[in-house]
């Protein structure tokens, strides 16, 4: 039985070390179809990074040629399956271009986008790829609303949706909690909370950022000089507004209300001050 058992083994190895020698042989001595030939079967055989090496070899000599289409949709597909997620979305969106007609076209057109998002980081590293999955996904939904992968695009695109705008949200937060140190970060954080608020209209961070768009100008209000107050109050009252006409029973409205109450003081107490100094520069 242990005969058995080494014979096998040993049948395997050599089945195994004679596929490697093939598989070195035409990939360093094969004519151009040899490679074709060899780089479809490490391909069948889920052998992807063996196949991307074939594939890379072949590329410039079957440009133009019908065997082309395949070529590239192997490789977008073998970039997949090794995890090399980027080149993936870029070969399966390069596919979509050239091949427009080709029978994998949804096919690939869905796996461009997807490819570009599980390259997607986390929200608070570079947002390059989940941008370019946004879109892939967008211009996917809109291209084959009748997709039986309608349903999935769908829930991939508001995953994104939501985590592009949590980066923004927290850049903006950052700016504000910064800003006791650097006064200038009052100002990047409003304008900050403005771009989320006008770019992502329905965001799920609509309330959080009206109120933490009013805590930033109404703590601007107070660290500035009394000449500048006036129109950074006007600024404060407005944001208020904004956040109670879209959120009459805000969970901030308790917070939001101390902060109109102390503005409206400020409001009073500056025009007081201003009148006094304008009547001394009179004199």
């Amino acid at each position: 039985m242990q005969k058995i058992k080494n014979l096998a083994y040993l049948l395997a190895l050599s089945l195994l070390l004679y596929s490697c020698g093939e598989y070195q042989k035409v990939l360093n001595k094969g004519s151009v179809e040899e490679k074709y030939n060899m780089a479809v079967k490490m391909y069948e055989t889920k052998k992807f990074s063996k196949a991307l090496r074939l594939f890379e070899k072949i590329t410039p000599a079957y440009r133009g040629k019908p065997q082309m289409e395949r070529i590239q949709f192997m490789v977008a597909q073998s970039n997949f399956n090794v995890k090399t997620y980027t080149t993936a979305g870029y070969y399966f969106d390069r596919f979509t271009k050239n091949y427009p007609n080709s029978s994998k076209l949804e096919e690939a057109a869905f796996l461009s986008a997807y490819s570009y998002k599980l390259a997607s980081p986390v929200s608070s590293k570079d947002p390059t790829d989940t941008k370019k999955a946004l879109e892939a996904f967008q211009m996917f939904i809109n291209n084959y609303p009748d997709s039986d992968k309608l349903e999935e695009a769908n829930a991939h695109y508001k995953e994104l949706r939501y985590k592009l705008q949590k980066k923004y949200f927290d850049i903006a937060k950052v700016y504000y909690t910064t800003a006791d140190y650097d006064m200038r970060n009052y100002k990047a954080a409003i304008q900050a909370f403005d771009n989320l608020l006008s770019d992502y209209l329905g965001s799920e961070f609509k309330e959080e950022a009206l109120f933490y768009r009013l805590k930033a100008a109404h703590d601007y209000v107070l660290k500035s000089t009394e000449r500048r107050r006036p129109e950074r109050i006007k600024d404060a009252i407005e944001a208020y507004e904004k956040l109670v006409r879209n959120y009459p029973n805000s969970k901030f409205l308790e917070d939001a209300d101390s902060m109109l109450s102390t503005l409206q003081k400020e409001e009073i107490r500056i025009a007081k001050v201003l009148e006094i100094i304008k009547e001394k520069e009179k004199v």
